[in-house]
């Protein structure tokens, strides 16, 4: 008779609560909770890696160009104007189609980091499949003079195989991760990475993403119960002394309405007078003890 029973040793999971480390509580800096503002800047790469035919819908591509085209200006403005500096992720297919707004972001003092090469799902990849997304995503930002240090997978679908190739890019952080809502420091058998988790109720896409072809998803809500939810969950973390990491699509919280929300979080936050805004590689300088000033440049 054979034993079934999945192997602990071979569970990534178990791995990873072996390997994660609570940061020190100095990464607040004496605040309640801390808020950081990312955008992924997906644009037609989200699409793109669903479907093999949405390149030729016109319709499709415009819906997804509608993000670094229209919205990124009306987000770069609103963030100039209270002065607030965000985190973009940019996958290399962005990068390679929209040059000019990666560098607009790069002017208005915002972070640019790594979300893979094409958006590809990682779970489907080989390690060498991997390496070269990397590999390629690290290309298309330094090229536009990014020096990226920080990484979220496409559908934050990481393996073990990404966390070591982050790690031997010379990394400083991940946030792909929810089973904390505190930064942790990950001590992995080939080096250290820091990660800022994140949770779907901060995601804008469970709450505005809707397209029929290809299926990215099927709701619109109201702007006014996103920014409840957000707000809410901000001030909940003051007591629990959390990291409201938020995750925004410029194609999707880039329109009017929903830019609002945004706005108002950033209100909000200042509001409550005990929050900290901050960028996510300042963040994970304060949770990776050998961070420096985080400007370490990823290998090529």
């Amino acid at each position: 008779m054979t034993n079934d029973a999945p192997n602990p040793d071979n569970d990534m999971t178990n791995g990873l609560r072996r390997w994660r480390r609570p940061a020190d509580a100095s990464w607040r800096h004496g605040a309640a909770a801390l808020l950081t503002l990312t955008f992924d800047l997906d644009a037609e790469s989200a699409v793109l890696a669903r479907s093999d035919t949405a390149a030729k819908d016109l319709s499709t591509m415009s819906h997804q160009a509608y993000g670094p085209q229209t919205a990124l200006p009306r987000i770069l403005r609103l963030l100039k104007d209270v002065a607030v500096e965000a985190t973009f992720f940019v996958p290399g297919e962005s990068a390679r189609r929209w040059p000019r707004a990666v560098e607009s972001i790069m002017d208005g003092g915002h972070e640019i980091a790594l979300h893979s090469d094409q958006h590809r799902p990682l779970t489907g990849m080989s390690p060498t499949e991997q390496a070269d997304d990397l590999h390629a995503n690290i290309e298309a930002l330094t090229g536009l003079g990014a020096r990226p240090v920080g990484y979220r997978a496409p559908n934050w679908q990481l393996t073990e195989d990404t966390l070591a190739l982050l790690i031997e890019a010379g990394l400083l952080y991940d946030s792909s991760l929810m089973d904390d809502d505190h930064p942790y420091l990950i001590e992995h058998p080939t080096g250290r990475i820091a990660e800022l988790p994140v949770h779907w109720s901060l995601d804008d896409w469970e709450q505005y993403a809707f397209l029929p072809e290809p299926d990215i998803g099927s709701v619109i809500n109201p702007p006014a119960t996103v920014r409840e939810l957000w707000t809410g969950e901000l001030d909940a973390m003051r007591a629990t002394n959390s990291l409201c990491n938020i995750c925004a699509h410029p194609f999707l919280s880039g329109r009017p309405s929903r830019l609002k929300v945004i706005a108002d979080l950033i209100a909000f936050a200042r509001d409550c007078g005990d929050v900290e805004i901050i960028r996510c590689d300042h963040l994970a300088s304060r949770v990776h003890p050998t961070a420096g000033n985080a400007t370490r440049t990823p290998a090529t």
